[in-house]
């Protein structure tokens, strides 16, 4: 029997309410409790949309895929969202949706040839695109895309508008809430069960008249959708895109956040992004750089040999720790 709770990584109801309550609370009163201060700004809404990407890159692993190469979507979604905004004038919150329709449809291209293969032979797949579309981006399409120099993109929301910095956060906190929604219903629901089928056992999930060819190419469908509307809220916030958001780092940062926080969870991608962002950013405050890099090494080492649940099973083997030690005193 599959139990859908641990699946999702969401313990008990609850603890669910209260953690949603208070992440809820957090996103809406920091940006009032430290005013317009543009640097603070700047890293939660990174933040919201690394989380985005985040639980989009997690939202594999439900059915036992894996991918090191979803910059190719994140950036697909970027440039194809600051062209067309740019050439018709149209709002970017609708062109978001409109680059992750495009990188879905590279996703659809890729699952349909690849989505039958094993685990990391899919992510070697998507790894080296990634690299095919950077470099057809810096030459083949550098009369359109600027080459490496990038091409200016419309901001979410008008400079020109009071308070923008405050509207496009809010927006990108909404539009966060609604796609993990998405996903925790679509995971609640008979496809969730399909692909916990899938991960546990391929054979016996195709002796119960589940097909995972079908399913994983449905989850690699919105797993890049997501990318890609996430790729779009990125640049659309910084106002400039260049080539270098299909770099490896863009790739790697997701698979950071969902091992740390707990891999094939709901709720690990979420924590895993603001932890790892609150140690990575704070560290640079505090004038660390390089040593930086170290630190989160060593962080993520210790959590996939101590916390291979990640962070999110951390209260649970507190209270297993101080129970053991109440029962042997």
């Amino acid at each position: 029997m599959i139990d859908l709770n641990k699946t999702l990584g969401i313990g008990s109801k609850k603890g669910r309410l209260f953690g949603i309550i208070v992440l809820l609370i957090l996103a809406v009163i920091l940006p009032l409790i430290f005013g317009m201060n543009l640097f603070l700004l700047t890293i939660l809404v990174l933040m919201v949309i690394f989380i985005i990407y985040a639980s989009s890159w997690n939202f594999l692993t439900y059915t036992g895929q894996g991918s090191l190469g979803h910059a190719a979507f994140f950036g697909l979604g970027g440039y194809v969202s600051a062209l067309i905004a740019t050439a018709s004038g149209l709002s970017p919150f609708i062109t978001i949706f409109i680059g992750g329709g495009a990188a879905a449809l590279v996703g659809l291209f890729i699952g349909v040839i690849c989505v039958r293969l094993k685990e990391w032979f899919l992510a070697m797949v998507t790894f080296g695109f990634a690299i095919i579309i950077q470099t057809l981006i810096v030459s083949q399409f550098a009369s359109i895309s600027g080459g490496w120099d990038g091409i200016a993109a419309p901001r979410l929301v008008s400079t020109t508008i009071p308070y923008y910095q405050l509207i496009e956060y809010y927006s990108i906190v909404l539009i966060a809430v609604l796609i993990i929604l998405l996903f925790w219903i679509i995971l609640r629901s008979k496809i969730g069960l399909a692909f916990a089928a899938i991960r546990e056992n391929e054979m016996e999930a195709r002796a119960a008249g589940i097909d995972p060819v079908r399913y994983r190419l449905f989850a690699f469908l919105v797993s890049a959708y997501f990318s890609g509307v996430a790729g779009a809220l990125e640049i659309h916030n910084l106002g400039y895109i260049t080539p270098e958001i299909f770099g490896v780092d863009i790739s790697f940062w997701p698979i950071i956040y969902s091992i740390s926080g707990g891999l094939g969870t709901l709720a690990g991608p979420i924590v895993g992004t603001i932890v790892i962002t609150v140690l990575w950013d704070g560290l640079r405050m505090l004038g660390i750089t390089y040593a930086r890099f170290v630190i989160i090494g060593v962080l993520l080492v210790m959590i996939i040999i101590f916390l291979p649940k990640g962070l999110i099973s951390l209260p649970e083997n507190v209270r297993e720790f101080i129970e053991k030690r109440r029962k042997s005193s």
